[in-house]
């Protein structure tokens, strides 16, 4: 059992699909890769409102009507993680690595680097697929959801690249970084994780991809970093 093995497989997914996604970038005219960015905004958009609706509708007593449940601590946690993320600036931070990135990789002259960056580090990066998958990986070593995930990835990040460029295939860094960090905190502490910790970031994690898919269709709409906080508010508010 070797924990942490799915994280290394999405990355190299990742990595295999941001080269493809470049290669086929210098074969595909400015307007096409335009229309395939877009058109995998709104399938962003959807695969976000599909985890989150999953999660947020219920069916009442007696299956004869539909409801809701948790729609309160969505506000409160995209609300107030959004101040604190503003507070910190962690999109500035995302940029400024962005910017880093860029210069020691010898992409200077790449304008969408930074952008191609940050919108694919969030978009496979802070998904509920990759947060539970992650969470499975570090307490029983079970790495199917991250190959799963792996697949996905490859797709969304190959259709990105011939969109934004080079920039994309770093995002293996942030999907490293995140889901290996998830995945040893889950090894640890696993036994503290609760079914309402897990379903409330399957519910406010899918909100979040929701917003990645509008700054793909309408860019930079929304500061999505500024409000990653969210996912550990709504944590809180799942113990409390």
């Amino acid at each position: 059992m070797i924990r942490g093995l799915g994280t290394l497989i999405n990355a190299a997914a990742i990595i295999a699909s941001g080269v493809l996604g470049v290669t086929f970038r210098k074969f595909i005219k400015e307007s096409y890769q335009e229309t395939m960015l877009k058109a995998t905004g709104f399938a962003v958009m959807f695969m976000g409102a599909a985890g989150s609706l999953s999660k947020l509708i219920i069916i009442e007593e007696g299956g004869k009507s539909l409801g809701t449940t948790g729609t309160i601590n969505i506000v409160i946690s995209l609300a107030l993680g959004g101040l604190i993320g503003e507070i910190i600036d962690i999109d500035g931070l995302f940029q400024r690595f962005g910017a880093w990135l860029r210069h020691k990789s010898g992409n200077d002259s790449d304008n969408q680097f930074i952008n191609g960056f940050v919108t694919a580090s969030l978009t496979v990066g802070i998904g509920a697929m990759g947060i539970m998958g992650s969470i499975n990986d570090g307490i029983y070593g079970d790495y199917a959801i991250l190959a799963a995930k792996a697949t996905i990835d490859f797709v969304i990040i190959l259709v990105m690249a011939s969109s934004m460029g080079k920039g994309c295939a770093f995002s293996s860094i942030t999907v490293l970084v995140t889901q290996g960090s998830i995945t040893a905190l889950a090894a640890a502490f696993g036994g503290m994780l609760t079914d309402a910790m897990l379903t409330n970031i399957a519910m406010t994690g899918g909100i979040l991809i929701f917003c990645i898919g509008i700054n793909l269709v309408w860019e930079n709409t929304i500061k999505v970093a500024n409000l990653l906080p969210a996912l550990v508010v709504t944590c809180i508010i799942a113990l409390i």
